[in-house]
């Protein structure tokens, strides 16, 4: 638990989980074809407005934390709220405290 919360304290990553939470709203941009496999790297970044390698620590930061799953097409990767595993989180830690 200690790694997820970890994972949760920095700026950055939740508003990423955030915009996840509804990506039609806050990347309209996105083609049709990839709503199923999530939002590209390439739009987050943009929206955080860092760079290549700092998002994509952010990102696998919040995937080893077990909040998002990444689909891989090619040389695209597409990222997705794991909702199942936050709520199970959630759950645990209002159980804890």
């Amino acid at each position: 638990m200690l790694d997820e919360c970890k994972a949760l304290a920095n700026e950055t990553r939740l508003r990423i989980l955030e915009w996840l939470k509804d990506p039609e709203t806050h990347f309209p941009e996105r083609s049709d074809g990839s709503a199923e496999l999530g939002v590209c790297v390439g739009l987050i970044q943009q929206k955080a407005g860092t760079s290549a390698s700092t998002i994509s620590v952010h990102l696998a930061i919040l995937q080893r934390a077990g909040f998002l799953t990444v689909n891989r097409r090619g040389q695209w990767a597409y990222y997705r709220r794991d909702d199942a595993r936050i709520r199970a989180f959630t759950e645990q830690l209002h159980r804890v405290l």
